[in-house]
């Protein structure tokens, strides 16, 4: 699977123009197997420096090599995936918030999916 196509690496990039902002996340990188989920805002200009909330365990903010995902192999010749369904208006700090409280990114996603689903209900009524 390709991790970015042409326009999440735009997005990304674009993203990155701006780094002080509280970027809502572009994509949703996963280990198939195990622990590991990464949500990226940001992409340096040269095309290798995520900018995520990663969780190896513990959600943290940080930054790390694209490279590193790519290369990443896990057994039965298998890689890092991304999400192709991930979609979020949340931005960064909240997802960061939400997987604090919950102990990480993927027990985050139900507080995010209430949140949304609390967002869509409020407006339609």
């Amino acid at each position: 699977m390709i991790l970015l196509t042409d326009d999440l690496r735009e997005r990304l990039v674009a993203n990155g123009r701006d780094p002080d902002a509280d970027h809502v996340p572009v994509v949703k990188f996963f280990n198939p197997l195990g622990e590991g989920v990464w949500l990226a805002t940001e992409l340096d200009p040269d095309g290798d420096i995520l900018h995520s909330l990663a969780d190896l365990g513990f959600p943290e903010i940080g930054s790390f090599p694209l490279e590193e995902l790519v290369s990443m192999r896990l057994p039965f010749d298998m890689g890092i995936e991304r999400d192709i369904l991930f979609a979020t208006d949340l931005p960064l700090s909240a997802w960061a918030e939400a997987a604090r409280q919950a102990g990480s990114i993927r027990a985050a996603e139900r507080i995010v999916a209430s949140i949304a689903r609390s967002r869509r209900e409020g407006s339609t009524s």
